[in-house]
């Protein structure tokens, strides 16, 4: 965890109350990136994202249309969450209710996995840096 730590008092000519529009933009910045990095550690749902990750699919036994619509689930469950476990949930969740129980997924940037899967019904693919992995049983 980092500490932050500066100076707010008054500049060398500039008088007491007085600051540069640089130490404020600076202050602004260091600020809100360190309340970012705090919701991401008490596991915020927000994760703001810019443009959706393009996925790169490494292994699929499944159709087409279904592997988009875990790309797209990905995508969303990976804007809204900053946590991998909480993305991992979500996708699972979200696949329970649409195709029916029971569906597993792992979700990290380091794992190995060795799994058995109903037939159709697996993918592993990457969504930038981080590695997803779902797969249904019976």
């Amino acid at each position: 965890m980092s500490t932050l730590t500066g100076h707010l008092g008054p500049q060398v000519g500039m008088g007491e109350s007085a600051l540069s529009s640089v130490t404020i933009v600076a202050l602004t910045n260091t600020l809100n990136h360190r309340t970012k990095q705090i919701m991401a550690d008490k596991g915020s749902a927000e994760a703001p994202r810019e443009a959706k990750l393009e996925a790169q699919i490494k292994s699929a036994d499944m159709t087409d249309d279904m592997q988009q619509e875990v790309i797209e689930v990905a995508q969303e469950a990976m804007g809204r969450f900053t946590i991998e476990k909480d993305i991992a949930q979500q996708i699972k969740k979200t696949f329970d209710e649409r195709k029916g129980p029971t569906w597993h997924c792992i979700v990290g940037r380091n794992f190995g996995s060795f799994v058995t899967h109903e037939t159709k019904h697996f993918i592993y693919f990457y969504l930038g840096h981080c590695a997803i992995l779902l797969f249904k049983t019976q």
